[in-house]
């Protein structure tokens, strides 16, 4: 069929099957009550609304799969496997309420043949369930070859079963067919075979039908291993429907009783809604803590349940050889409920915090984290901290806790051995990512991880505040590095210019006027004022490396006239008589901090220097001015080229960026669409960051 009629008609037929289903179930209702009990006992039968019931749990997910997935192939076996278990139970009714006449109701070998030879295709419909889903088709390679073999070992018994003669199949079983049933044509479909080939084959069948759930188990852990993103939400769908089913039936197993199909039921049904939740919305819930949640608490109520029957078994035990027995056990009751239900308690408290870590209590564990926090002196201590509470929060066997510090190095801080696989989830601070957290990729203790995304989201907060703390170390320490560096750079330029300049001008003058003053006493003063003039030169020149000097410290123009007329100096200074620059200042820009004036001046010659030399502009606006906080803001504005997009950044952006930095503050050089190049940096007056 065509896939675009298939979309149209796989929803009608959904809900046909469903109608359909329930009718069944509704029809087998009916007979059951009809049927008297004396007749179910001659029929040897139960209840077919019972069998029926699984149909009727599947019925829903099997239409909302069809309308939502009519290409998917788990769709149609759910559906199907549906209608089946509603069909046998009808035909099981009906077939109980044909007998017990004299002469059967017409249609009673029909029924007795479906209930006896044909139900047994129920089997098959576990395995195809586990070979197709997800996606509705089989594995490749050398695992459809498996899938196929499976497929053709859950078969054979049901295949053998529609050729077997019932004589031989009673003999099989040592159970007789009841003989309300001797007058109906219990073998139509039945070969004239040898029992010494039949009974062999039967006896082989029932071993290939555990093999054939047995190899899909199989293929649906390699689906597991291979998949990712949502197909693995979905594969964790039936590994905890898996769970579920598995805890039902250990309950059915550890208290049998006669509500076995009830159990039975109570699977089918949860996975038929594990399946359409996993196919159409895997992400509804965190199947992570859903599964977690399951394995854990299941397995703690059936372990302290076992407990509960050990503890009051024992107590019977040795008290019943005293007394009665109703004595004993109402002792025993009394007891327990004393005794030892107060110490299950705390039993119960102790394995959940050991199993779950202390997730359970999210105080606790913020609370350990900060005390854990105030205790370490370093930053290295800290990271540790953080690495290691996370650990025990989440019983997680590995924690790491990478920061960045500066100049592309890292921080990194591990709790437990390093796992050959890990996942990093990011570490922010004020929208800023300052590090990484690593746990393990893989293993039952990394879905844990996921249990309480709150949690982890507080821990990870303070983890953040703690990498924060110790990048800013780390750079508060490079800065105190750079800043001593800096500070003895200079002092040895000082030195060598005044060592090798300054100091040997002022002693050739010193000599230039012992040597004048030895000519002027020798009567010869025309030599002497030759040696003098020389002299003066020397000083002049010294002079000059006095001012040099003094320049380099801070621009002799800033004390003179001030940050906008040594602005406005410099600008007629750089720029051709073809530039007309004007400078503009705002008020309280007068009376700022040397450093911030000495960094506003470097920035604003920077910018015209790079004017003069690349931007052929026709006009250069400079102003100064205060923002909202207090900042100095410094823009320079041209009409010239702009800076192609391609260009790399030079010596002077480079400079720029660095004494906008040194002060805390920013600077940012942009080419707006209509030309020319705006130059901003913002630097802060009073201290702090700006961004």
């Amino acid at each position: 069929m065509p896939a675009v009629p298939r979309r149209r008609v796989a929803p009608v037929l959904g809900w046909l099957s469903m109608a359909a289903t329930l009718l069944a179930v509704a029809v087998t209702t009916a007979l059951d009550v009809v049927t008297p009990d004396a007749a179910r006992v001659a029929a040897e039968s139960g209840p077919g609304w019972e069998i029926g019931l699984p149909g009727l749990l599947l019925a829903v997910p099997g239409a909302l799969l069809l309308h939502r997935a009519p290409g998917n192939a788990v769709s149609w076996v759910v559906a199907g496997t549906g209608l089946f278990w509603a069909v046998d139970g009808l035909a099981s009714s009906y077939l109980t309420y044909a007998v017990q006449g004299d002469v059967p109701l017409p249609g009673a070998s029909a029924a007795f043949w479906f209930v006896s030879r044909f139900g047994a295709w129920l089997l098959l419909g576990l395995p195809l369930l586990l070979l197709l889903y997800p996606d509705g088709r089989l594995p490749r390679g050398r695992w459809r070859t498996v899938s196929l073999l499976s497929l053709g070992c859950a078969a054979f018994l049901p295949t053998l079963l529609l050729v077997t003669p019932s004589a031989i199949a009673d003999r099989r079983t040592d159970e007789p067919v009841a003989a309300v049933y001797a007058s109906l044509d219990l073998d139509p479909t039945s070969l004239p075979l040898p029992e010494g080939l039949l009974l062999p084959l039967l006896q082989l069948a029932f071993p290939l039908g555990a093999v054939g759930v047995l190899l899909p188990l199989a293929v649906v852990v390699h689906r597991l291993r291979r998949v990712s993103g949502d197909d693995r939400r979905r594969m964790r769908w039936l590994l905890w429907a898996g769970v579920v089913d598995a805890l039902v039936m250990i309950g059915a197993l550890l208290f049998p009783s006669s509500t076995v199909s009830y159990d039975l039921s109570l699977a089918v049904g949860l996975t038929g809604l594990a399946v359409t939740l996993g196919i159409l919305r895997p992400r509804i819930v965190d199947i992570d803590r859903l599964l977690g949640g399951t394995l854990v608490y299941g397995g703690l109520a059936l372990g302290v349940l076992l407990l509960d029957l050990a503890v009051l078994a024992g107590a019977g035990a040795l008290l019943g050889d005293r007394m009665g027995t109703r004595d004993a056990t109402l002792l025993s009751l009394l007891l327990v409920a004393g005794a030892y239900v107060p110490l299950r308690a705390a039993l119960w408290r102790a394995v959940r915090r050991w199993v779950l870590g202390q997730r359970e209590d999210p105080y606790l564990v913020v609370a350990g984290l900060a005390e854990r926090l105030e205790r370490s002196d370093g930053a290295a201590e800290q990271l540790q901290a953080v690495a290691a509470a996370v650990a025990e929060a989440f019983r997680s066997p590995y924690v790491g806790v990478e920061v960045d510090v500066v100049r592309g190095r890292q921080l990194l801080a591990e709790h437990g051995r390093p796992p050959s696989a890990v996942q990093s989830l990011p570490i922010t601070y004020r929208s800023e990512e300052v590090g990484r957290l690593l746990l393990p990729r893989d293993g039952i203790r990394a879905q844990l991880v996921t249990r309480d995304e709150r949690l982890l989201g507080d821990v990870v907060r303070q983890a953040a505040a703690a990498a924060r703390a110790s990048s800013l170390t780390a750079q508060l320490q490079e800065s105190r590095e750079q800043l001593v560096a800096a500070r003895e750079e200079e002092r040895r330029r000082l030195r060598r210019d005044l060592h090798d300049g300054l100091g040997p001008s002022l002693g050739a003058v010193v000599l230039r006027i012992d040597t004048a003053r030895n000519l002027t006493s020798a009567g010869r003063p025309a030599d002497a004022d030759a040696v003098l003039r020389q002299a003066r030169d020397d000083i002049a020149a010294a002079l000059a490396d006095v001012r040099r000097l003094v320049h380099d410290l801070r621009p002799p123009a800033l004390d003179d006239l001030g940050l906008v007329g040594a602005v406005r100096q410099q600008a007629d200074r750089v720029l051709g008589p073809g530039t007309t620059a004007t400078v503009a200042a705002g008020p309280g820009v007068d009376g700022l901090p040397a450093a911030v004036e000495v960094a506003a001046y470097r920035i604003a010659s920077e910018a015209l220097a790079n004017v003069a030399r690349h931007a052929a502009a026709t006009t250069v606006s400079v102003e100064l001015s205060r923002d909202p906080d207090g900042a100095l803001v410094v823009t320079v504005t041209d009409d010239g080229t702009g800076i192609p997009s391609s260009a790399p950044a030079g010596v002077g952006l480079v400079s720029l960026r660095e004494r906008a930095a040194e002060l805390g503050g920013s600077s940012s050089v942009v080419c707006p669409p209509d030309g020319g190049t705006v130059v901003r940096a913002v630097l802060p007056v009073e201290g702090g960051t700006r961004r």
